[in-house]
């Protein structure tokens, strides 16, 4: 390339917005001013240097891109040693879109405000806001002729799950009923179709006090053509409702032989290296981290590898950058790392707890058995920490956290909704999940599992309105788990 050319048609984009967002490949960001980013011709190379989170830093350019007024650079440096790709994307101010968005969803809690005055007679408005916590949720008081005062919950950012639907409304609920003044007992959750399904499995596994108390309404066009709508109130799911439905069958991966390629890495780090099996092939991970997919395509088998979602082939020219990857994780991802503040120890920490559990099970309860086709499920199935059997045959499903969710204890229920209903139907059975071991006929049982102080401070009271057909224990790690995997107390939840 041209490189006068190319270092002043940079320049001149830099100099169209005073604000740009820097997105390493990784997908990390860091907002800089136009002013903070340097470009100059050193040496016969076009130079960039720019500040981010790990100090000043300075690449040589190597390929140049505009798309859609976002400008893509690809990078290197340490003698080609070392790669990026970056995108500079134009940004508006923090507080300009922080602004902008808070209007959108007011305005959109003001709609829904309207339509339930509008739709429920005799009541009237009282107040319309957004959550203080993060302000994607509309919260609607409404009065009726009585002065009874009705509370109504609705996700304005269009991002919310039935998870943090539930708890939100929740924990709102609780505060409402401790006012002094005008308290109000139940809380409507309003939600659009392709939420509802979801939302109300998920309420039907609620304590009976709570279902009461948290109404489920859909937010429904009167048609197909019109743009007005209407609020519908559904009816209750109980528990035996669940286990009418026809679950998915389960199909798993035939060839579930490690490859030739994936047994030439594993031999790197054996300890340290796993595998996981799916339909596209195999993923190997380095303490629970993703550093390389083997796949078999045209009968010979093809290895990419990468931390960031930019993957590179593995063959002869990219060999010592790949061997390189492999040492720097043997260096950092370990728990006497020398930085612990490196991206290589602070991904994936859940992932790195998941891989010291499969490696031992036995750490977290001498009782379980790991299943081994669990992965190929796993994959097909959607996110479930680990799946395990215990001796007498009951299905344990293992959620693990190593900082607060306050989200856990509904993710964990409603994976068990999915797995009961598998195991109710014979299906878990018939894949032999465990080999030839039989999978008992009595309900699947929730472990829940974290560090002490990673579980949420709202974790027990959010656990105690579960319906009590669900069991569910608390494990709770000691916090240097990376060094030596311990479990301090185990809890019923039932029980406390």
């Amino acid at each position: 390339m041209n490189l006068e050319v190319t270092l002043t048609k940079i320049r001149n984009l830099l100099e169209l917005q005073n604000e740009w967002l820097l997105i390493h490949s990784s997908g990390k960001t860091f907002a800089l001013q136009k002013d903070e980013l340097e470009l100059e011709i050193k040496h016969n190379k076009i130079v960039f240097s720019f500040l981010d989170e790990k100090g000043f830093q300075t690449w040589r350019v190597v390929e140049f891109k505009q798309k859609k007024g976002e400008v893509l650079l690809e990078l290197t440096r340490n003698f080609e040693r070392e790669r990026e790709r970056i995108r500079l994307v134009p940004r508006i101010s923090a507080k300009e879109l922080d602004a902008t968005i808070e209007l959108a969803r007011i305005e959109k809690a003001n709609k829904i405000a309207n339509l339930l005055v509008s739709e429920i007679k005799n009541t009237k408005l009282v107040r319309v806001a957004l959550n203080k916590e993060n302000g994607r949720f509309g919260q609607i008081t409404l009065e009726n002729l009585n002065g009874k005062q009705i509370a109504v919950l609705a996700d304005v950012s269009e991002t919310a799950t039935p998870e943090i639907l539930i708890s939100t409304a929740i924990l709102w609920l609780t505060k409402l009923e401790q006012r002094k003044r005008k308290p109000i007992g139940e809380v409507w959750i309003l939600a659009e179709k392709k939420l509802l399904r979801n939302l109300r499995k998920l309420h039907a596994l609620l304590r009976e006090i709570w279902k009461e108390k948290l109404k489920i309404f859909e937010i429904s066009r009167k048609d197909a053509k019109a743009q007005s709508q209407k609020i519908i109130l559904q009816r209750n799911l109980k528990i035996s409702d669940l286990w009418r439905e026809k679950p998915k069958k389960i199909s798993l991966t035939e060839n579930v032989q490690t490859s030739q390629t994936a047994q030439e890495i594993i031999k790197f780090a054996p300890g340290k290296i796993d595998v996981l099996f799916t339909k596209q092939g195999e993923t190997l991970r380095f303490e629970g981290l993703p550093l390389a997919r083997v796949r078999k395509t045209l009968g010979a088998e093809k290895c990419w590898f990468g931390i960031e979602r930019d993957k590179r082939i593995l063959n002869e020219k990219s060999r010592e950058d790949f061997f390189n990857l492999l040492e720097n994780l043997e260096i950092y991802r370990r728990f006497d790392t020398p930085n612990k503040r490196h991206a290589l120890f602070g991904l994936a920490p859940e992932a790195w707890l998941e891989a010291i559990l499969r490696r031992n099970i036995k750490l977290l309860d001498g009782n379980l058995i790991l299943s081994p086709l669990y992965n190929q499920f796993r994959a097909e199935h959607g996110k479930i920490d680990l799946l395990a059997l215990r001796r007498d045959g009951r299905l344990i499903i293992i959620e693990l956290k190593v900082s607060p969710d306050r989200e856990m204890v509904f993710q964990a229920i409603d994976y068990w909704r999915k797995i009961e209903l598998n195991r109710r139907n014979g299906n878990l059975n018939k894949a032999k999940l465990f080999g030839d071991l039989e999978i008992a006929d009595a309900p699947t049982l929730c472990y829940l599992v974290a560090p002490t102080l990673s579980f949420h401070r709202d974790f027990k009271f959010l656990a105690q309105t579960v319906s009590p057909e669900i069991e569910i224990y608390r494990f709770n790690l000691a916090e240097n788990w990376r060094k030596q995997l311990q479990v301090m107390k185990v809890e019923n939840i039932l029980g406390t």
